[in-house]
């Protein structure tokens, strides 16, 4: 991966917003009808998205996870459940549940909690139960349990994101182009009926998606791992686990992360942290401190997270504390997901300017909290990362006096 040497360079978390006629076709593939010219229209979409962030002046470009099928403008699941159309040994769970209960081998004995059960949601339970909040939950989607074993079957859809993404990479003359792909630990999150334990659930899951990591990196591209779970899980527990029973908890998930990613060049791999893109109070987040040493021990030398998130802005003081390890980078989110506020260049400029003077400029790259694609109007997603590549710019110019 390229770092930035002269100037800041800029990125995003990797979801951006589908057009009008790419979420149609979703809708309609999804519905079960044919779509006739699909393998055209997804190709030129991603030509063009590519296009346009060298255009707002992103220097590593992503295929904005358009091959991860969104049926609706807004969409806050599709960088998980694409998955789940991509692998075999799962069924439709009629139960709706998220995740079962389950009891691990931790100090604490700690249960991890279905989505309902998120302690944000209950300490707002009015908020979260009113469709004026703006964070209202309805009905949970039907999700897959694991019923067999688990086998990768979708070679055919990676292949096409490959393809779509060196192609629109190749026309803009960039070889910093990036495809996102499930940790073992997120993918994880359904019921199981098949494997004795989560042990050996992790470690199928990691067989799994190891397939696309090294599809992805074998193809001359970056890969970037999506695992919100490491930070999220904790809202799910109860009751709140002790953070020494919660990182026990994870160092199962980062080991068998680890194991997937065995002998892949670690300079080609960033590894993406969030608390979780739902617009909610998130006054039950774990601290960035409490997670970071573990986070640090991932084989990935760039680990991008939420650095403007409100309830997380104030934790670049981490730097200050935590020593980056030689070889690792940062790509701190510097515009958020969660506000469609767009943020000012001047703004966005000292957010990368406290952190660069912390770890150094050279081990920074400017990117967004969390995917903009499902989360905000395209409109402002664009103004968005047009403020992220100014206020890189704006920041590059204070770190040279």
């Amino acid at each position: 991966m390229r770092r930035s040497s002269s100037r800041i360079l800029t990125s995003h978390a990797g979801s951006l917003p589908r057009t009008d006629a790419l979420v149609a076709a979703n809708a309609a593939r999804a519905a079960g009808e044919e779509v006739e010219g699909w393998e055209e229209l997804l190709a030129t979409e991603v030509r063009d998205l590519v296009a346009r962030q060298r255009e707002v002046g992103v220097d590593l470009v992503g295929d904005g996870e358009y091959g991860k099928a969104m049926t609706s403008p807004m969409d806050f699941g599709s960088w998980w459940s694409y998955i789940f159309q991509r692998t075999e040994g799962l069924s439709l769970d009629e139960g709706g549940a998220w995740v079962t209960d389950r009891h691990l081998s931790t100090p604490g004995d700690t249960r991890l909690t279905g989505f309902g059960s998120r302690r944000d949601q209950q300490a707002f339970r009015e908020a979260y139960s009113s469709p004026t909040s703006g964070i209202f939950v309805g009905e949970p989607p039907v999700f897959p349990k694991v019923t067999g074993p688990l086998r990768y079957t979708g070679h055919a859809a990676l292949a096409a994101d490959i393809a779509n993404l060196r192609a629109a990479a190749d026309a803009v003359g960039t070889q910093d182009a990036f495809i996102t792909s499930l940790a073992p630990g997120s993918a994880s999150r359904i019921a199981n009926e098949h494997y004795g334990d989560d042990v050996a659930l992790l470690e199928a899951w990691a067989d799994v998606m190891r397939e696309e990591y090294v599809a992805v990196i074998e193809a001359g591209l970056i890969l970037q791992i999506d695992d919100p779970s490491i930070a999220e899980n904790y809202d799910q527990i109860e009751p709140e686990p002790a953070i020494e029973d919660y990182l026990a908890f994870t160092r199962l998930r980062v080991e068998a992360l680890n194991h997937a990613l065995r002998g892949l060049p670690s300079d080609r791999i960033r590894y993406h942290l969030c608390w979780g893109s739902w617009h909610g109070p998130h006054t039950t987040d774990l601290a960035l401190r409490d997670i970071v040493g573990t986070v640090l021990t991932i084989d990935a030398d760039a680990i991008t997270y939420e650095a403007a998130n409100v309830r997380h802005e104030h934790e670049y003081r981490v730097w200050d504390e935590v020593a980056l390890p030689d070889g690792k980078m940062l790509l701190p989110g510097v515009v958020s997901h969660a506000t469609n506020v767009v943020e000012h260049p001047e703004l966005v400029a000292e957010r990368i300017v406290r952190i660069a003077q912390r770890v150094g400029t050279e081990n920074v790259v400017a990117s967004t909290d969390c995917g903009l694609g499902g989360r905000v109007h395209s409109q402002i997603a664009w103004a968005k990362l047009r403020s992220l590549t100014e206020g890189a710019a704006l920041a590059s110019e204070a770190l040279r006096r």
